[in-house]
């Protein structure tokens, strides 16, 4: 188990959305998040106290998170001093980076000299199987975006507080580094060998109860030509029968690739949906879920209302203005 609470760590990150597992653990886990703990020129700001090590060591934190998500997910050479220093001072560390705490020598020399632990928990657990698309009892919802980073975790996570809260039977799982900090657990569906992907979210939302929604959290874009593989493997091997498109309408292109821009929600509709109904062929999309923290409120209902009467479908943000637009959509199925 990981002990909380946490200092976060944001290192050197060039803005927020670098910053985005940090992000999540504030906003979903705030109990957690002690506060956090920045390098000079760091791009992202939590509003949460900046720390030393020693002032949050002090006031109780007992694992430094690595809150960064950087393009390729690794360990900078800028971070190993705080690293080190964090062992020496008696915290853990946990990271959902793809370069793993336990490849790096120096780490676990210190860590085993200070008996501290090492948590990756971008590592899968278990021998998933491979999918075999057989129809599984219960009842799944996965959220697919244009882009990276657009609010589909957020919009599962909000998804379930007000399902739950309505009394209904709902369960978050989660996919990523993010979710499995905030959740204690799910599947590093990147990490996991391509083969064994989708077999992995079978394993994941196995059979439930007829009236329980599994709320899958989404990754990647099948638009991005850098993520698209996880998308796939999460729409076949979640055999989703309802399906949430995410977007964020300020996005001048997508996320690290500068000359790709954004497909339009209707061609995002007209792409996964066939590819959902090869799984499940009763897959509908239910709605929009909009991802407006660059825009006044008056601009994000103005959109979010355009958005309603070109597709049909209900949208709204779901952590700004509550997801009960998408519930309603669910419960109705």
């Amino acid at each position: 188990m990981i002990e909380t609470p946490y200092l976060l760590f944001l290192g050197d990150a060039p803005d927020m959305l670098a910053a985005k597992v940090a992000i999540g653990i504030r906003d979903w886990r705030p109990e957690y998040a002690l506060g956090q703990i920045r390098l000079p020129g760091c791009g992202a700001d939590l509003g949460l106290t900046d720390m030393t090590l020693a002032e949050a060591r002090e006031a109780g934190a007992k694992t430094l998170v690595i809150g960064v998500a950087n393009r390729g997910g690794v360990i900078s050479d800028k971070w190993k001093e705080v690293l080190l220093e964090a062992l020496a001072m008696g915290y853990d560390i946990a990271s959902g980076l793809h370069n793993l705490l336990k490849h790096e020598e120096d780490l676990v020399a210190k860590a085993n000299e200070h008996g501290r632990t090492l948590h990756d928990v971008r590592v899968p657990s278990v021998r998933y199987p491979i999918a075999d698309g057989k129809k599984r009892s219960g009842k799944r919802c996965l959220a697919v975006g244009t882009d990276c980073s657009v609010g589909k975790m957020y919009t599962a996570m909000a998804m379930e507080r007000d399902m739950q809260e309505r009394g209904m039977k709902a369960t978050f799982r989660a996919t990523g580094q993010t979710g499995i900090l905030i959740t204690g657990d799910g599947v590093p569906l990147d990490a996991v060998i391509a083969d064994f992907m989708a077999g992995s979210i079978e394993y994941l939302t196995p059979d439930n109860d007829d009236d329980h929604w599994d709320l899958i959290e989404g990754q990647g874009s099948l638009f991005h030509v850098s993520y698209s593989g996880v998308t796939l493997a999460l729409i076949h091997g979640g055999q989703p029968d309802a399906l949430i498109l995410c977007h964020e309408p300020t996005r001048t292109h997508m996320r690290g690739l500068p000359d790709y821009s954004l497909p339009s929600l209707q061609t995002l509709r007209d792409t996964a949906l066939p590819l959902a109904q090869i799984a499940n062929p009763a897959c509908r999309v239910v709605g929009v879920s909009v991802n407006t923290q660059h825009m006044s409120e008056d601009d994000a209902k103005a959109y979010l209302a355009k958005v309603e009467e070109e597709m049909g479908l209900p949208a709204t943000d779901p952590y700004r203005f509550g997801s009960a637009k998408l519930v309603d959509a669910l419960e109705a199925l």
